[in-house]
């Protein structure tokens, strides 16, 4: 009897054995079967290969391991470029930001895979440190200066605040498109007010030579929407599905290779999270607040 339940136990660990075995196996076929024979990768805000080589190039050799398919560069003219390139087939996957993200997805049904959570992404609203202006409400009929058009730090959800605070973004402040150079105005006496990014805030200062006791942020706002990698609507659903399981298992090594790269020191401590549509909803809000929900 006993030797009859150890010859049973012993076929019963190696079905197991085998079961396991081949979950794998059968994973690393089922990607094989569905995942095409090379992929191709654009990135949004970066213009020319020579950019895409320098910035993104280890990211792609590891990725490209990661998923065991070959990835080569898309490069493209510019943030909105993608879209159509997405609906072509031109390009596979693109990395884009948040105001990105949207368009890709309302023009190219683009899907999304993966989104990368920064640990400290917010926007700020400053003042100078001699200014009366101590709360949000009080930009009422002041000149503010914002960075780009579309930028989600330094356009989107600065405009997004304001309209919490009441304000209306059609009429109730003035905005200056003025880059990093807001800092400059504000320091003159040029604007009222300045919006930027949290984490873009000291080392701006920094790099103009100027000091934070010499101006004050009034408000922080909360985490903004992540960047996101998304993906043509007509690759394989199970590839997408895999790859985004192989994404978030080697995010060390992926996060790791973007930080090689001076340009995305920002990704420092960041993670990668799974992207859900809703999380953009606030973006699409200022859009149509703004009037121009027909840009999505």
């Amino acid at each position: 009897m006993k030797r009859r339940h150890l010859l049973w136990y012993s076929l019963l660990f190696a079905a197991g054995c085998t079961t396991g075995v081949n979950s794998t196996n059968n994973s690393s076929q089922q990607m094989a079967m569905t995942a095409p024979k090379n992929l191709k990768f654009a990135v949004t805000d970066v213009v020319g290969m020579e950019d895409l080589q320098r910035d993104y190039g280890l990211f792609r050799s590891t990725l490209e391991e990661i998923l065991e398919v070959k990835i080569e560069f898309f490069p493209v003219e510019n943030p909105t470029a993608a879209a159509p390139a997405l609906l072509s087939r031109e390009v596979d996957i693109v990395f884009a930001g948040p105001s990105e993200y949207l368009i890709l997805n309302s023009r190219a049904k683009a899907i999304p895979i993966i989104a990368i959570e920064r640990s400290d992404y917010h926007s700020i609203m400053v003042v100078r440190a001699d200014s009366k202006i101590k709360l949000l409400a009080q930009l009422k009929g002041k000149t503010i200066a914002m960075r780009k058009i579309g930028s989600t730090s330094g356009h989107l959800a600065p405009t997004k605040l304001l309209m919490d605070a009441g304000l209306d973004p059609k009429t109730d402040f003035k905005i200056v498109m003025l880059n990093d150079q807001g800092v400059q105005a504000l320091k003159k006496g040029e604007v009222d007010a300045w919006a930027t990014a949290s984490d873009r805030y000291k080392n701006i200062l920094e790099s103009e030579g100027l000091l934070e006791k010499n101006f004050s942020v009034i408000f922080t706002g909360p985490l903004l929407p992540s960047d996101v990698f998304v993906a043509s609507n007509q690759l394989p659903s199970s590839f997408i599905t895999d790859m985004r399981s192989r994404m978030i298992k080697h995010q060390d090594k992926l996060i790791q290779s973007l930080l090689t790269a001076k340009t995305l020191q920002r990704y420092k401590g960041s993670k990668l999270i799974p992207a859900n549509d809703s999380d953009y909803n606030m973006i699409r809000e200022v859009y149509q607040k703004i009037g121009q929900g027909n840009f999505l």
